[in-house]
């Protein structure tokens, strides 16, 4: 359930929020993507975000010692897809995010920030799409009805 809770959040984004976002002028990028950053910095966002490679981990460390070894490894990727997510934030998106979010707004430099910005943030959060989905699309996977 994390998983699809962070597949879908970094969806949202990259398939709505972004686009949204880019046919703005400069001002309104800046502003709003500070506002929406301003709103993601809590607890509600967090806990799925940094549980899923926890769960996922202890769910690997169960399939392997319960003897499951195919579940295991695709759990292994999945985790691997997971830590990838939250790594790919910590070094490409908060960064960037800290850095936008100091731009003054009357300085004359939002087309500067918004050009050192855009590109690679939504960029890479279309990495992290990829990377949440596998995290969630793996352990699914394994998922049968009896």
């Amino acid at each position: 359930m994390t998983a699809g809770l962070t597949a879908g959040f970094l969806a949202a984004f990259a398939h709505t929020v972004m686009p949204a976002l880019a046919s703005s002028d400069d001002a309104a990028f800046v502003v709003g993507f500070v506002a929406l950053d301003k709103a993601v910095s809590n607890p509600r966002f967090m806990v799925p975000f940094t549980l899923t490679p926890v769960l996922v981990g202890v769910a690997t460390l169960l399939a392997f010692v319960d003897g499951q070894r195919t579940a295991g490894v695709l759990l292994t990727f999945a985790l691997a897809l997971a830590v990838a997510t939250v790594l790919i934030t910590g070094v490409v998106h908060l960064p960037l995010n800290a850095e936008i979010g100091d731009v003054v707004l009357d300085s004359g430099d939002l087309a500067a920030a918004r050009s050192r910005f855009e590109e690679r943030w939504v960029r890479w959060n279309v990495v992290r799409t990829v990377t949440s989905t596998g995290s969630l699309t793996l352990p699914a996977a394994l998922l049968r009805v009896h």
